[in-house]
């Protein structure tokens, strides 16, 4: 097979894998599995925080977001009540968010280090943004059960992101879900023992991929300095080297919006 009739090929794969996924967010976004984050996402949607009163809430479980060639996933933990569950896409709308994607900026995996609403831009490139569970849930904290039904979403996911290497794992409860993820998903076909620990930096190889722990861009972990920007830097920069891609180039993320 000539190089052009390769490219050629990979090229059609690419966009056969970008239909299957754009196709999976649409079969999330519709999902009543877990009655409990049904009722509270749908409540905080109607009632508004007072400084969104004017504005209509997505108030449905939250697709992943991002490049369908990633070769990182970002698992985070779930959506913020009037973030994600408010614009509709990943990190987006709250002060998680703009901690995260202007580390996503600085590392050249953004294209913009701000993120707004859906349609403002955002491109992302070699990366994609999903949870481990898809709806906003009360406290921000989601049950076991309610991230097991969420967990064939995410194995279907992972399935069609055919290059992804570097599963990014934003907090313990994204670290234990993805560890359920890819023993889900044959790779590895048995749970890694001993059971790799949670921490920030902390790697581990299972199968393909290497999962990469970071600190949570939570309010309360940045402003306590628990999490800082040369701290989520390094950790994106090390997600880089993990994942085969050159050094950082600010500013051109390709990925759908």
């Amino acid at each position: 097979m000539t190089a052009e009739a390769r490219a050629g090929r990979a090229r059609t794969a690419t966009a056969g894998g970008a239909d299957e996924l754009e196709a999976l967010s649409g079969a999330v976004s519709e999902c009543r599995r877990c009655p409990r984050l049904v009722a509270w996402r749908e409540l905080v949607a109607r009632e508004r925080r007072a400084a969104f009163a004017q504005e209509s809430y997505w108030g449905r479980p939250v697709p992943a977001f991002g490049d369908p060639r990633a070769r990182v996933l970002i698992v985070g933990l779930a959506p913020a009540a009037h973030g994600a569950n408010r614009t509709g896409r990943m990190f987006t709308g709250d002060r998680s968010g703009d901690f995260l994607y202007a580390a996503l900026h600085r590392a050249g995996f953004a294209n913009q280090p701000t993120a707004l609403a859906r349609g403002d831009g955002l491109r992302l490139r070699d990366l994609r943004i999903t949870a481990a569970v898809r709806c906003a849930p009360p406290a921000n904290k989601p049950t076991p059960q309610e991230r097991e039904r969420c967990l064939p979403w995410t194995v279907r996911e992972l399935e069609l992101l055919g290059e992804a290497r570097v599963l990014l794992c934003l907090g313990g409860f994204a670290w234990d879900a993805a560890l359920r993820l890819l023993v889900a998903s044959g790779s590895p076909a048995q749970p890694l023992r001993p059971k790799p620990r949670f921490g920030h930096g902390v790697e581990a190889a299972a199968g393909r991929y290497t999962l990469l722990g970071c600190f949570h861009p939570s309010q309360q972990n940045t402003f306590t300095g628990k999490l800082t920007e040369p701290m989520i830097d390094a950790v994106l920069v090390r997600a880089r080297e993990l994942a085969g891609l050159r050094a950082r180039s600010t500013g051109g993320g390709d990925g759908p919006a």
